[in-house]
Parts: structure tokens; sequence; C-alpha cells
């Protein structure tokens, strides 16, 4: 009887040799070849599943995008069920940082897709990078509950505050990215302003430790 296959599962096969491609030799050495190389397959059955390559690199980026989503979901699980928005702002901000080899590699593989958007309106029109004001909703949302909580000055522009720290995060994982500075700096970093933002968080916590410095 023949083998059953996963159709699912291979196309996430591949997908994932992909982005362990672009993040160990960049986004522009990934080809079809490439791609099969890593997945330890035929370039035949890798264009099964993806016709060309701008497919391919479309279906990483979803990919991409729901990896990013299932991290900072569970480092807000780890947060409990009862985590107020001070500290739910705190695990996304520190999400930000790539800290890990992961985190490294999503935020490597994620900057290469930002600046190839640019000049490519197929990956420019995705809903990832088209629709970027999720995370400021999101963070809006959490600094109204903050306020209303007497958590945050009611004074605070809640929006522009969104954006500033959504800039603060971009900022800090490219420089950890670069090597520019250590991750557990870049916490120090959010934190600092963070303790200044959220009266809850105390004014010389301990800031978590990265894996790895660099």
């Amino acid at each position: 009887m023949p083998k059953l296959v996963d159709h699912a599962q291979r196309r996430a096969e591949i997908v994932d040799a992909l982005l362990r491609t672009a993040a160990d030799r960049g986004l522009h050495a990934v080809t079809m070849q490439s791609v099969a190389l890593e997945a330890g397959i035929s370039v035949r059955l890798v264009q099964y599943y993806f016709d060309t390559k701008e497919q391919l690199l479309l279906a990483a980026l979803t990919r991409l995008a729901a990896r990013m989503g299932e991290r900072i979901e569970n480092r807000l699980r780890s947060a409990g069920d009862t985590a107020t928005p001070a500290e739910i702002v705190e695990a996304v901000m520190l999400e930000a940082i790539p800290a890990d080899a992961e985190g490294r590699a999503f935020h490597l593989v994620y900057t290469e897709y930002a600046v190839l958007s640019v000049t490519d309106a197929a990956l420019a029109s995705q809903p990832f990078m088209a629709e970027p004001d999720g995370m400021e909703v999101f963070l809006v949302r959490q600094l109204r509950a903050a306020q209303q909580a007497g958590d945050v000055d009611p004074e605070v522009d809640v929006r522009r505050e969104a954006v500033a720290l959504m800039a603060m995060s971009a900022g800090l994982g490219l420089s950890v990215l670069l090597g520019q500075r250590p991750a557990d700096d870049a916490f120090e970093t959010v934190r600092h302003h963070l303790k200044r933002l959220f009266q809850s968080i105390t004014p010389d916590p301990a800031a978590p430790k990265s894996s790895s410095s660099s």
C-alpha cells in the first residue's frame, strides 16, 4: 500500500527549509535549489508544492508572522491569566529583542523581507507588511486599560506612546541583531522606559537575562 503523504507537513518542511537558508545565508541566497538541498528533497518536489520562488517566499512570510505570534503568546502565557497591562506590554516589548537563536533568526529574516518589500510589490502588499498597525492597536488598548486602572498617568497620549514603544523595540532589536549592544542591555533599556510609564513596575527590577550576550 503506498505511503500516505501529509501535504501540509511537507509544505511546512519546505517553508522551514527556506527560513533556515535565509537565516544562515541571507534571503538573497534563497533559490529553489538551495531550499531543496536544505530540505533534503528534489527540486521537482519543491516545485510540486510551490510553482514559483515568489509563492515560496510569500508562504515563508506567512509562516514567519505566525511564528512571531506564537512566541508572543507563549511569553504572555508565562505571565499568567491575571497578567496586568504592564506585564503584557513588557512581554511584547521583550519579545522584540532577539535574545536567543530562534529570535535572532526570526528578526534577521524579517528584516530582509522588509528591505525586499521596498522594491517588491507582491511582498509589500502582504498583510504582515502592508498593515503594521495591528500591534499599535494592541498596545493602545493595553495602555488605556492601564490608565483606567490608575497605572499610567491619565495625561499620557496612549497612541503616541504606542508608536514610541514600537519604534523603541524595532531600534533595539536591530541594534542587538547587528551586535551593537548585548541583549541584556536592550532588556534594561526597555525596562528603564517602562518603569517610568507604569507605576506598577518597581524602580529597580532585576532585568531578565538572555540566553547569550553578544
